[in-house]
C-alpha cells in the first residue's frame, strides 16, 4: 500500500509540474520527464528491495522458529522420550507408556497432532531439543544447574528418589557358591571402591561424583552410552554388573519383575523430575506448565500412575514375549504376517498395523456388518479368494493380501508413486476404490492434487457429502462417511510410524 501511495504522489507531482510550467520547451519537458521518471525507477527499485528483505525476514522468521505458534501452524507436536517398558513402548501391537500417555493428553489439550521420536542416549537427546529437531524432551530429567544453562525446564512431573540396585545376598550366592557376603552396600559409604554403572551423562553418574566427595574415597564410576537404566537393570538381574544407579519408580517397577533385587538403599535426598524445551521457546513452557499444572490436579494422573508404576499387571506384561522393548513381537501372528507381505511387498510392520486396526489380532472377530477374520474381509471378497469363517488364520491373512494387491494394481496408473499409493490402498481396503476415485476426481476439478493423499485426496474424501462438492458428473459413487476412512489412514500410518521406531 505504501509503494501505491509514494508512486501516486510522485506521478501528481510530475503532472503539476508540467501544467505550471506551460511555456517550457520542449527539451526542458523531456528532460524534467526524464528525470522525474528515473526518480521513480528509483523508488520503485528501493520498496522491491525493501519487500524482499521483508519477505526473507519472514520466511527466515517462520522456519527457525519453534515456539508454540510456529508448532500450532505446523499442527504437530515433536516430542522425544525414552524406550522402555515404562516411558514408551508397544505391547500385543498397542502402544503404550506412561510418558506416551502424558504426550497425547498434553497433544489433545494443545489441539495438535503427536510425533513421538525416541532415544536412549541422554546427550543425543538434549541435542536434538537444542538444535530444534525435536519441541520437548519428555524424559524423567533430574533439574541440575548444569542442565539448566542448556534448556528451560518445566513444572515438575514428579518427584524421585535415586536408588542403588543390586542383587540380594542370597541371590549372589546363587550365582558364586563361594560367596560369603561382604559386597552388600546398605549406605553410600559402602559404595567407596566399588564398580558402579549409570547411564552416561545422567545425574546418577554427577551425583556419585558427589558421594565421592562426601565419603572421601574414590568410586569406579562406569557411564554406559545408548543404553537406559532398566536395561542396566537387567544387567545386575542376569549377574552380569554388580551395581548400577536408578530412579526410584523405575527400581520400584522393576523390582516387581525381578524379586531377586535389592533396592533399599537410597542414594540421594528427593529430587524433582520434569520435562525439557528450548530455551527460545517461551510460548510451549507456558503451555506445558499450565496443561502439568492441570493434569496433576486431575483423577487422570493418577491412575496413569497406578497403571504403569503399581499395577500387579506390569509383571505379566514384562514377561510377555509381545513387549517390544524385550521380545520385538507384535502378535501371534508375526510370521504369517510376514510372509503374506510379501504378496503386497510391504513392510510387514505397516502390514501388521492394518492387521490390528481390522481386528486387534482377533481371528474370531466379526463386525455387525458381517465382516469376519484377521483381515475383516466381507464374505462376497472372501469368496473371491476362496475364503470364510470357517478358514484359518494364516488363509485370511494370505486372501486379505491378495485383495490389496488387487486394489493396489487399480491404482497404479492414477497414483504412480509407491509409495504415496498406500495411503490409497488402505483408504480403498476400507471404504471401496469407487469413492477413491471420486474424491480424485473432485480433488482434480478444486485445483488439488489427485496422486497425493495428506491435504489433498483425503480433504475432497472427508468431505464428499457436502453440497460444494457434491458434482453428479464427478461424484459417481454417492454419499459416504469419509470421516471414518480418513481415520482409518491415519492411524494405520501412525501406528506403522511407531512399530518401525520401536519394532526391528
Amino acid at each position: 500500500m505504501g509503494a501505491k501511495v509514494i508512486i501516486i504522489w510522485c506521478a501528481k507531482g510530475m503532472f503539476c509540474n508540467r501544467n505550471l510550467q506551460v511555456s517550457v520547451d520542449l527539451r526542458n519537458f523531456k528532460h524534467q520527464l526524464f528525470m522525474t521518471m528515473k526518480r521513480i525507477g528509483n523508488i520503485l527499485l528501493f520498496l522491491m528491495a525493501v519487500l524482499l528483505v521483508s519477505c526473507n525476514n519472514h520466511q527466515t522468521n517462520n522456519t527457525t522458529s519453534t515456539d508454540l505458534d510456529a508448532i500450532q501452524k505446523r499442527g504437530k507436536l515433536i516430542a522425544l522420550t525414552d524406550f522402555n517398558s515404562i516411558s514408551y513402548f508397544i505391547y500385543r501391537g498397542t502402544p503404550m507408556g506412561y510418558q506416551y500417555e502424558l504426550l497425547k493428553d498434553l497433544a489433545a489439550e494443545l489441539d495438535l497432532d503427536l510425533e513421538i521420536h525416541v532415544s536412549n542416549n541422554l546427550q543425543q537427546s538434549f541435542d536434538m531439543l537444542i538444535n530444534n529437531e525435536c519441541d520437548l524432551l519428555a524424559i524423567n530429567l533430574t533439574i541440575t544447574s548444569e542442565r539448566q544453562k542448556l534448556v528451560n525446564f518445566t513444572q515438575p512431573i514428579s518427584q524421585t528418589q535415586q536408588i542403588l540396585v543390586q542383587l540380594t545376598d542370597k541371590q549372589r550366592a546363587k550365582y558364586n557358591p563361594d560367596y560369603k557376603g561382604g559386597g552388600h552396600i546398605k549406605s553410600t559409604l559402602d559404595m567407596a571402591q566399588k564398580t558402579i554403572h549409570v547411564v552416561k551423562n545422567s545425574s546418577f553418574a554427577a551425583r556419585l561424583r558427589n558421594i565421592e566427595t562426601e565419603i572421601g574415597d574414590s568410586i569406579n564410576i562406569v557411564e554406559v552410552d545408548n543404553i537406559d537404566s532398566e536395561q542396566l537393570i537387567w544387567q545386575v538381574v542376569n549377574n552380569d554388573i554388580d551395581y548400577c544407579i536408578t530412579d526410584q519408580e523405575v527400581a520400584l517397577v522393576n523390582k516387581t519383575y525381578y524379586p531377586t533385587l535389592d533396592i533399599s538403599t537410597i542414594a540421594s535426598l528427593p529430587q524433582n523430575m520434569a520435562w525439557a524445551v528450548n530455551k527460545n521457546n517461551p510460548q510451549l513452557l507456558d503451555a506445558v506448565n499450565e496443561w502439568i499444572t492441570k493434569i496433576k490436579k486431575s483423577p487422570k494422573y493418577a491412575i496413569l500412575y497406578e497403571k504403569y508404576f503399581r499395577d500387579p499387571k506390569t509383571v505379566k506384561r514384562a514377561q510377555s514375549p509381545y513387549l517390544s522393548f524385550k521380545g520385538g513381537n507384535i502378535s501371534v501372528y508375526d510370521d504369517e504376517i510376514k510372509k503374506c507381505s510379501k504378496i503386497i511387498n510391504w513392510d510387514w510392520r505397516l502390514f501388521a498395523s492394518l492387521v490390528y486396526q481390522e481386528s486387534r489380532f482377533n481371528a474370531d472377530a466379526i463386525s455387525w456388518a458381517g465382516a469376519f477374520g484377521l483381515m475383516q474381509l466381507m464374505p462376497e471378497t472372501a469368496q473371491r479368494y476362496g475364503v470364510d469363517e470357517e478358514s484359518t488364520p494364516e488363509a485370511n491373512l494370505k486372501a486379505g493380501a491378495k485383495f490389496l494387491k488387487w486394489i493396489d494394481k487399480q491404482l497404479q496408473d492414477s497414483v504412480p508413486d509407491q509409495n504415496e499409493r498406500i495411503k490409497f490402498v488402505l483408504a480403498a481396503y476400507n471404504i471401496g476404490l469407487g469413492h477413491i476415485f471420486d474424491a480424485q476426481r473432485v480433488a482434480r476439478a478444486n485445483g488439488y492434487n489427485p496422486q497425493v493423499w495428506d491435504g489433498n485426496v483425503d480433504y475432497f474424501l472427508l468431505h464428499k457429502s457436502d453440497n460444494q462438492y457434491y458434482d453428479p458428473e464427478l461424484v459417481r459413487n454417492g454419499y459416504c462417511r469419509g470421516i471414518e476412512t480418513y481415520n482409518f489412514v491415519r492411524s494405520i500410518m501412525e501406528r506403522y510410524r511407531i512399530y518401525k521406531t520401536l519394532i526391528n
